[in-house]
């Protein structure tokens, strides 16, 4: 199938004249995806809340939350498959109701039940990871073209703006309600994420983009219609989302230099700098100012990328991602705090400068009927990676010592994207450049 063309200028500027946060449609999808984020956010929180009043072991954290992952990474590649199947709304629907009645089985579990909180938190990574690419697509379903980067903009303020308002806003709620409390109401901001979204403007575009044409049908009918083909299994499913994902090499580019960036440079930080700001700064005001500062770089990248439109977008976003490693090289030399904030600031705002494009190109490229399937290896390879990032770094550091291991990571995160962006379809996210009226 082709891939759906850049609006012209002519014909963006009428969609473009109303704001899409002024469309009901959109800000339900914003509402729901809101609440899915802050429940995603807030859980890890209450479960390291339970382990100060004792409900749960140091170890039982570890367990749960690594359950949470594994449904999640097992989810996603369903929940793709499903979302390009099914209803797009239907799999945010159900997914968001998994996840909400993991919520009293966590409950119910804490303090008693390990068990039981362990196959709960699973369901709820699970219900997590479904909606994921049925969000991703249905946000295509539920705002045109001309609009969709400020949408994808204002979908990833939700997701940051969640990473500081869901653990400041259950730490304050943990100083009037307990635990078992907090995290039914986790599940309460589940059923939001469920129930509060609808359906799709354009619901049945991937049914009618994969449908043959009205030319092809022209021979004369010669009866009536045959039995329906057969669908198609989950596995030859799956696997048509990666060819799709194949015929772009921009994404298959991308999605590389992110993964180099999450497994390097994101993990390298994360374990390196709690440990630089004990022992070089002898403080923990280091640690949560240059997380304060990332989160607020991203919101501030996420504002810019909403009405930023570079001419070379690809080249562009790659270059933000590629900001990433001046947080590891931050911290290879003993420079003064104030620095290794800002850069934290800088990687913030350059990995929205990455995302926010990345996610809108995904969206124009890719066919409709395949979009969540290629959405979910999205999340799937970068989500997946990931853990295994943080369970090397940590050896590496001991091994190597901590300077050379951020080095490395640093020149990864600089030189991935470069390569990615020698990929000739990588300059524009697509397959084909935009013509001179664009």
């Amino acid at each position: 199938m082709a891939s759906t063309p850049a609006p012209t200028t002519a014909d963006s500027k009428a969609p473009q004249a109303r704001s899409v946060l002024r469309d009901p449609a959109f800000l339900r999808l914003w509402a729901g995806t809101t609440a899915s984020g802050l429940a995603t956010w807030a859980l890890p929180f209450v479960l390291g809340l339970a382990v100060l009043h004792r409900d749960l072991s140091a170890a039982g954290l570890g367990i749960v939350l690594a359950a949470r992952t594994i449904g999640f990474l097992l989810a996603v590649a369903v929940g793709g498959v499903l979302a390009d199947r099914h209803s797009r709304r239907a799999v945010v629907l159900w997914s968001g109701l998994a996840a909400a009645a993991a919520a009293p089985l966590l409950a119910a579990g804490l303090g008693s039940s390990l068990a039981l909180m362990t196959a709960a938190a699973a369901l709820a990574g699970a219900g997590q990871g479904a909606c994921r690419p049925a969000f991703q697509a249905l946000t295509a379903e539920t705002v045109d073209p001309a609009r969709r980067q400020q949408a994808n903009a204002a979908m990833t303020l939700a997701v940051r703006s969640s990473t500081l308002a869901g653990p400041a806003l259950t730490a304050l709620l943990a100083a009037w309600l307990d635990t078992a409390t907090l995290l039914l109401g986790i599940g309460v901001l589940w059923l939001a994420a469920a129930l509060v979204p609808g359906r799709g403007a354009a619901a049945g575009a991937a049914a009618a983009s994969a449908a043959p044409s009205a030319d092809a049908d022209a021979a004369p009918d010669t009866g009536p219609a045959g039995p329906a083909a057969p669908r198609a299994g989950f596995r030859a499913e799956f696997l048509e989302g990666l060819r799709e994902a194949r015929r772009h090499p921009w994404f298959l580019a991308g999605l590389g230099a992110l993964v180099a960036v999450v497994a390097l440079g994101y993990s390298a930080t994360s374990v390196a700098l709690p440990l630089i700001s004990r022992d070089r700064y002898g403080t923990e005001w280091v640690l949560a100012a240059a997380m304060t500062a990332y989160t607020l770089g991203a919101l501030a990248g996420a504002l810019v990328i909403a009405r930023l439109r570079p001419r070379s977008q690809g080249w562009a976003a790659l270059a933000g991602l590629a900001a990433y490693g001046v947080a590891p090289l931050s911290l290879v030399l003993p420079v003064h705090p104030l620095a290794v904030v800002a850069a934290y600031a800088v990687a913030g705002i350059g990995i929205e400068l990455f995302n926010v494009p990345w996610f809108t190109a995904t969206q124009r490229e890719v066919a409709p009927d395949k979009l969540a399937r290629v959405s979910s290896l999205d999340f799937l390879v970068s989500y997946g990676l990931a853990p295994a990032g943080l369970a090397l770094i940590a050896p590496a550091i001991d091994a190597f010592g901590t300077a050379p291991v951020l080095a490395v990571c640093a020149a990864a995160c600089f030189l991935m994207p470069a390569a990615a962006a020698l990929v000739p379809t990588s300059r524009h996210f697509a397959r084909t450049a935009p013509s001179a009226a664009d």
